[in-house]
């Protein structure tokens, strides 16, 4: 039976009602229409969601009900797999928030200094979003108590567990009321996923909602014939070949990914590598430099690459052909979007075969790898990109706007503002895109030149 799509069919208050009008949500997702009525009641989810399926409103909605403003304890807790991920939650959590208001959103994860977020915690806090590595410093430290907590959110469960942080989830979980309600939300539902379900959840509804199939019209599928040990050859000669302004690479394994970064840069090419066992400083720093240009290749995972927030890019190199046609065709949607024509190439295996035909037969293509292009050295030094990163030491925490980094930086008028390439200001620490060629002197500038009457460290990444 269809549920109705309407807010208004929800038990939720006038108050609250407004507020998601004011934000621009006017109809629910299927996500969110299927869930609700179950997490509103207080009633423990299990429950299927791709990214972008309105899955934050889905697991924030009832959290934000359930509150107490006049409490000023943590009665929320939600764990995520990435500071990216929790950094868009909190975000969301805080507009949902607004009804009833005077409630205090409190982001806990890695990669951040520890002693600012001690000192918030001392401020105190209702709702808790973080990274579970963090969030056991702070157990560890004694700084955080969960013993209030009355909603967990379990938020892209499966890929926590895929980053090794099982034993993580269960420090913190054996810390909580077990009295409580428990949301867990993931795109897949491996055996772990329903075990740790099955340990922490009491009689749980389930709602699947599966993903429609990704229109690939727009993009140019091809496949060349590479053996597996051959795999920093092929993909040389890809790149050589297309000359992509952008790619994700993706390889099926951590080791594969490292390995190959390792081959491309042997070759002169520089690639970023992104998956589960690196830091997330690394990692923040990976993305930036991707989304602001001055890295132009980006090699990945599945687990690492899902849910990033990255615009279309010219190219997606499958490496490795994954096994799962659903994942073929996740990976291929980074390519080709908003209408853009796009590429997507595999390179096939002599024991790919059986891989490709299931692609083949789930995606409606007719695949046929051809023998491999040869790899174009000479192009190589125009794949380079002619951008280079700074980080900067300070960000907003710190009052640190764009324009702040845009004026030290043209004050000499030795860079022109044009020149500037993306700035990317975090709690803490501030990026911006420059001319290879003057990265050096926007160092020295900017290690010169206070920024809100303050010293900061600049350096390349």
């Amino acid at each position: 039976m269809s549920k109705s799509k309407s807010f208004k069919s929800l038990p939720l208050s006038e108050g609250q009602l407004n507020n998601l009008a004011s934000i621009g949500y006017e109809s629910m997702t299927e996500i969110q229409a299927e869930s609700l009525p179950y997490s509103l009641e207080g009633t423990d989810l299990l429950a299927q969601a791709a990214t972008g399926s309105g899955k934050t409103l889905a697991f924030g909605l009832p959290l934000v009900e359930r509150l107490d403003p006049k409490r000023f304890c943590i009665q929320a807790l939600v764990l995520c797999p990435t500071r990216e991920l929790a950094g868009q939650v909190a975000d969301e959590l805080r507009k949902l928030a607004r009804h009833p208001g005077n409630i205090k959103v409190l982001s806990l994860c890695g990669g951040q200094p520890i002693g600012p977020q001690i000192g918030s915690l001392e401020h105190g806090a209702h709702i808790i979003v973080g990274t579970p590595g963090r969030i056991v410093d702070h157990l560890r430290k004694r700084t955080l108590d969960l013993s209030s907590v009355s909603t967990l959110v379990l938020d892209e469960a499966d890929r926590m567990l895929d980053m090794g942080f099982q034993d993580d989830l269960e420090r913190i979980l054996g810390q909580m009321p077990k009295e409580r309600q428990t949301l867990l939300f993931s795109a897949t539902y491996p055996e772990n996923i329903q075990a740790l379900s099955q340990s922490y959840q009491r009689h749980p509804k389930e709602v699947r909602i599966v993903a429609k199939d990704q229109d690939l019209s727009t993009i140019k599928h091809r496949a060349y014939q590479c053996d597996r040990t051959q795999m920093g050859q092929g993909t040389l000669a890809v790149l050589t070949s297309v000359m992509p302004e952008s790619a994700i690479i993706f390889c099926n394994t951590k080791e594969s990914c490292n390995q190959l970064g390792q081959e491309l840069r042997s070759y002169g090419l520089k690639a970023g590598v992104l998956h589960g066992d690196m830091e997330q400083r690394d990692r923040d720093q990976v993305l930036i430099r991707f989304s602001n240009g001055t890295l132009r290749f980006l090699i990945a995972t599945d687990v690492a690459a899902r849910g990033l927030d990255i615009d279309s890019v010219d190219l997606v190199l499958n490496a490795s052909l994954p096994g799962d046609s659903a994942v073929y065709t996740h990976r291929c949607g980074r390519t080709g979007r908003a209408g853009r024509k796009g590429q997507a190439i595999s390179l096939v295996g002599a024991k790919d075969g059986f891989r490709l035909d299931k692609i083949n037969a789930a995606a409606g293509l007719s695949l046929e790898a051809k023998p491999m292009p040869r790899p174009q050295i000479n192009n190589v030094i125009k794949l380079q990109s002619n951008l280079r990163t700074i980080a900067i030491s300070m960000g907003r925490k710190n009052k640190i706007r764009p324009g702040d980094i845009v004026g030290a930086l043209t004050a000499t008028k030795e860079i022109k503002g044009d020149q500037i390439g993306n700035i990317t200001v975090q709690d803490f620490n501030s990026y911006v895109a420059v001319p290879r060629t003057l990265a050096d002197r926007a160092v020295e500038i900017l290690r010169q030149r206070p920024l809100k009457g303050k010293p900061a460290r600049a350096r390349k990444i």
